[in-house]
């Protein structure tokens, strides 16, 4: 089990937790020995299997509400964090992400604001609270973040500008602040490829989208959990971003995988 102390479990932040992918990321983390602050923007209440992960690790835990959109709402997140449980989290997964349909041709400049907001000045805002939080705190304590990417970023496509752009805002994030906070924290990105699919999706769509990916499978939840398990103890790693896709991301598709193969 993961210690920060003599007999307490390590702490960890994951926003967007108590559903889907981040869900998956959090039952892992518990079942890893990681107390928990679960995230949600309008409600923190965990989905089914994470509900069980949670009774069966028996850790401290605690559901968050705050509003990305909101100023400043991030900051009070974290604050929340450390007045609950008491210090500062050990790590950060910024998993919490808005995904809209819009292009270069349809983009707003509210569809923009929107998407940075949630998924790049969040975790911004984040990171720089969470190095400010542990200035007093116990030296030499291994702390990192893991920001939760995508693979179109090695081969962007033109669905989903918003979005796209505000992942490419927050892999430089990832790395910019890998150097600006080593050696205090780490920070790293896990970018999956399609990995929990929508009702968008048909059953026989979401079989072929496998069989065309290099290795011939889509990543499950748990493997993208593994990538971040992997990262938060690896105390030699720092600015990486690990690829869980299968392989996805060194092919260049001309749409986004919602738009493929649906006949």
């Amino acid at each position: 089990m993961p210690q920060s102390g003599a007999s307490t479990p390590k702490l960890a932040l994951v926003t967007g937790g108590h559903r889907r992918l981040g869900a998956r990321i959090a039952a892992a983390l518990a079942g890893a020995g990681y107390a928990l602050a679960i995230h949600g923007s309008h409600g923190a209440q965990p989905d089914a299997a994470l509900a069980q992960g949670l009774a069966d690790a028996s850790l401290p835990w605690r559901g968050f509400v705050a509003d990305f959109t909101d100023a400043g709402g991030a900051e009070t997140l974290l604050g929340a964090v450390i007045s609950h449980f008491g210090r500062a989290p050990d790590l950060i997964v910024n998993n919490a992400s808005l995904f809209g349909q819009d292009s270069l041709a349809t983009v707003t400049p509210e569809d923009l604001a929107v998407h940075f907001a949630v998924n790049a000045s969040a975790p911004a805002q984040l990171t720089r609270a969470f190095a400010r939080a542990i200035d007093a705190d116990s030296p030499g304590r291994d702390r990192s973040i893991v920001n939760i990417l995508d693979q179109r970023l090695s081969h962007p496509h033109g669905d989903q500008f918003a979005y796209t752009l505000s992942k490419f805002a927050l892999a430089g994030l990832t790395r910019a602040s890998a150097r600006a906070l080593a050696p205090r924290i780490r920070v790293n990105g896990v970018a999956p490829g399609l990995t929990m699919v929508t009702t968008d999706y048909a059953e026989d769509q979401t079989r072929r989208l496998g069989e065309i990916m290099p290795l011939g499978v889509l990543p499950k939840p748990e493997e993208v959990a593994d990538a971040v398990l992997y990262l938060a103890g690896a105390r030699s790693t720092t600015g990486q971003i690990l690829y869980v896709d299968g392989g996805a991301h060194m092919v260049a598709y001309d749409r986004d995988f919602m738009n493929m193969l649906r006949d």
